[in-house]
């Protein structure tokens, strides 16, 4: 089987939840993704299950020469793999082995354990195979675990040079929202200058240094928002109930007026859970979330997973067992309501209808 017509086959008993245990990941995920990627997987002596290190076993040890690892892997149920990084990084460092992963068939965690870092810093690459375009999980299955460049060493080379570009890459995301910062409290002249004369422009009229000073600051929230910094004379908040508002939705013939945006998402999700016992599931079956975290979980610290105190602060259960992150904007909030009504078979525009706007 091609390495494509796996990846696709993997997808669907993701969707279908076919995957209800780490064997189940193994057998139906883990070794046909290996045997497309040529590896010998019935040779116990280049794939071994179960590899034993003083008195502990790791899931699989890839091997080159037979015997010698050169590759760790963990396997974890689906939507269990978090905190097993751990254990797998003090196998494969103790041992000396330059790459380890980490699965539960959706995720798949490409780590470098003897690299600067803590475990996330660590991960070369996170291919979640139900987001990522079909092309760009082949090329990276075939750049870090092709058979033959695991043993010549190159997939290694090219591990370690993702990784320090990874590396660059994040300490320049981290330092910008910075710059942003620290460029917009110092109201940095020519950027308020530009402002000016180009609402000028727009309007006929020009405000003075204080106005747009202010609107400046008021811009970074977001931004801090996303990035995890705070800015202590301003509070993040992350969801604004308005006056004369126009907050409802309509679902299945029926209106329902509220007070806040986000309870629209929220009404909505409970609606559907509802009306299918086996919604909420489905949902989280579907490729959903941000970059780092999900929009809804059984567990609420997946959903902001950098930021503990956001799990806590922007959280809530909307129904027992499930986690709705509150922290979106309306345009999320309405990319969240139509991939709702796809999973639960119903026609955004006509069985749903939303309006965010105020009066």
């Amino acid at each position: 089987m091609s390495v494509e017509n796996c990846i696709q086959q993997i997808k669907n008993n993701i969707q279908n939840g076919r995957y209800a245990n780490e064997s189940m990941v193994s057998q139906g995920a883990l070794l046909p993704i290996l045997q497309s990627l040529n590896w010998p997987v019935y040779d116990i002596s280049v794939v071994i299950p179960e590899y034993t290190i003083e008195g502990k076993r790791v899931d699989f040890a890839l091997c080159h020469p037979p015997g010698h690892p050169k590759v760790f892997i963990e396997v974890k149920r689906t939507g269990m793999i978090e905190g097993a990084d751990r254990q797998l990084f003090e196998y494969a460092f103790h041992q000396g082995v330059p790459m380890a992963i980490l699965t539960d068939g959706r995720d798949w965690s490409f780590f470098l354990p003897a690299e600067e870092g803590n475990y996330q810093e660590r991960c070369v690459y996170k291919l979640d195979i139900l987001e990522r375009d079909l092309a760009e999980s082949v090329e990276r299955f075939r750049r870090y675990l092709n058979f033959s460049k695991v043993c010549s060493d190159e997939a290694l080379s090219d591990a370690r040079r993702d990784y320090r570009d990874t590396s660059r890459i994040r300490k320049l995301e981290e330092t910008l929202p910075k710059a942003w910062s620290k460029l917009l409290d110092e109201s940095e002249e020519i950027l308020v200058e530009l402002i000016a004369e180009k609402t000028e422009d727009l309007c006929g009229y020009k405000p003075n240094n204080e106005l747009v000073s202010k609107f400046l600051k008021s811009q970074i929230i977001p931004t801090m928002q996303e990035t995890g910094i705070q800015k202590t004379s301003q509070p993040i908040i992350s969801d604004v109930s308005v006056s004369k508002s126009q907050i409802y939705f309509i679902y299945k013939g029926k209106k329902y007026d509220k007070r806040k945006a986000i309870e629209v998402p929220i009404s909505l999700l409970k609606l559907m859970a509802k009306d299918d016992a086996f919604f909420l599931q489905k949902f989280t079956n579907q490729s959903h979330g941000r970059r780092n975290g999900r929009y809804l979980d059984k567990d609420k610290y997946k959903l902001y997973p950098n930021d503990r105190q956001r799990c806590e602060r922007c959280s809530v259960e909307i129904v027992p067992g499930w986690w709705f992150g509150t922290n979106i904007s309306n345009p999320t909030k309405t990319k969240i309501i139509e991939l709702a009504c796809r999973v639960a078979g119903l026609k955004f525009g006509k069985d749903v209808i939303i309006h965010f706007e105020n009066a």
